[in-house]
């Protein structure tokens, strides 16, 4: 069974770090990304990396935000530094492997300002 489990999430002062973690088991996957959805706002995505360490970055974020992963763990690690009340969002792991995409349960982060 796929499974996505995500954690790390929280309330932060604007200007202070948080770093998320989601951990895959069931399958290698390919691609991995954090994606980030506002109240009212579509689902976006903060950043990608491939298994082979490629990344993509979105810019409101580049600068600040770090994605990682550790390929024998199966996990993805976002660093997000300087945080910004813009920030705050339901964060969400997502993972390709072949035509599958897959969706963790999304963590919480809130920025106060």
């Amino acid at each position: 069974q796929v499974q996505l489990t995500e954690s790390g999430g929280g309330l932060v002062q604007a200007g202070e770090s948080l770093r998320l973690s989601c951990a895959a088991s069931g399958i290698i996957f390919i691609t991995m990304a954090w994606y980030r959805q506002a109240p009212g706002k579509q689902r976006e995505l903060v950043a990608d990396m491939t298994y082979g360490g490629s990344t993509n970055y979105a810019d409101s974020v580049k600068g600040r935000f770090t994605i990682a992963r550790d390929n024998p763990k199966n996990t993805v690690y976002l660093q997000m530094n300087s945080l910004k009340p813009e920030d705050s969002a339901v964060y969400y792991c997502n993972a390709v492997s072949g035509s599958r995409m897959y969706w963790g349960q999304g963590t919480q982060v809130t920025v106060s300002s």
